[in-house]
């Protein structure tokens, strides 16, 4: 098999129609009507949900945890009950690689750090399919596309078969659709 990865010279929101393009186009080809994306303050929600209408596609977003870097939640409130309005969910989970000595274990940064190395988008979108699979947004086994960032915006998405975070070994990364350099 001969599959496309597009690379982006430089990480950042500038990336995100496109990403949000190669997304629609690649889970058109594999048969995929989930994906699962992050967005902190919301604009790349807002910028999906407009990108996927007119499709089969549902969008699972995931904000920062509450209490997460500030005594209140960046993603707006009205901006939860639009998506939904749109078929799309908003879950607020627990961020899993941000959990340092859980337990009096490092694990969770050792991982993050590990998936760092392919970069923060691929990161991040580990860390999203499980929060998603463990909030019950997406059926463990099922391929999803997964899209994030570095900074803000979208400049990586990736095709995975979903898995919670109690059983991450069965987490796979199939394909990278695109990232940055």
């Amino acid at each position: 098999m001969l599959e496309q990865i597009t690379y982006f010279e430089k990480p950042g929101k500038d990336n995100t129609a496109e990403v949000l393009r190669l997304a629609k186009e690649r889970a058109s080809k594999r048969r995929i009507n989930k994906i699962v994306i992050a967005s902190t303050r919301g604009d790349t929600a807002k910028s999906a949900a407009r990108a996927l209408e007119g499709t089969a596609l549902h969008m699972t977003v995931i904000p920062w945890q509450y209490y997460f870097r500030e005594n209140r939640q960046p993603f707006p409130e009205d901006l939860v009950h639009e998506m939904q309005s749109k078929g799309h969910r908003v879950h607020f989970g627990t961020m899993l690689f941000h959990t340092a000595d859980l337990y009096g274990m490092q694990a969770p940064t050792l991982m993050a750090n590990v998936l760092r190395i392919f970069g923060q988008g691929i990161k991040v979108c580990v860390e999203i399919t499980m929060m998603a699979t463990d909030g019950g947004c997406l059926e463990q086994g099922e391929k999803i596309i997964a899209i994030a960032g570095t900074g803000s915006g979208a400049d990586t998405a990736v095709i995975a078969t979903a898995a919670p975070s109690t059983k991450f070994q069965a987490l796979r990364i199939h394909e990278i659709i695109c990232k940055p350099l």
